[in-house]
């Protein structure tokens, strides 16, 4: 599996960031994760640490949907506005326990890898990484 420059974890519940981190240590994928309560602190984070990010080793973006101040998807509208070499550099997956059919559509209209339901789990997430990876090198 690839090596991530970094894991950024948006979610606002603080039970569910230390069970997703916990899953991400144990996979070693980086050395540097980062969590942001909602999206709004997501974008300051991304744009941050995207500066040593590379589409070879991005910055892995974990988002959830249903947050206070920037809900997921007013974190993708605001994502498509950032540098494209940062959109480049990123790699989104989205982690919902449900989402609305009017959003799923919408998603179709934003450049993420794929979307796992809560919780997050190791064999879920190995999954997601190899699934995009296989399709980069194609």
């Amino acid at each position: 599996m690839p090596q991530i420059s970094a894991i950024l974890l948006v979610d606002d519940d603080p039970s569910t960031n230390f069970l997703n981190e916990s899953t991400l240590y144990e996979l070693r994928l980086t050395e540097k994760y980062l969590t942001a309560n909602n999206g709004e602190e997501a974008l300051r984070m991304l744009q941050e640490c995207s500066v040593s990010a590379t589409p070879e080793e991005p910055v892995l973006v974990l988002l959830d949907m249903a947050m206070p101040i920037m809900n997921g998807m007013e974190f993708l509208e605001a994502f498509h506005d950032l540098p494209q070499a940062v959109q480049q550099a990123t790699v989104i997956v989205i982690l919902a326990m449900s989402m609305p059919s009017g959003d799923l559509a919408r998603l179709e209209d934003y450049p993420i890898a794929g979307m796992v339901s809560k919780p997050l789990t190791k064999e879920k997430l190995t999954t997601v990484m190899q699934l995009y990876f296989s399709q980069q090198n194609r």
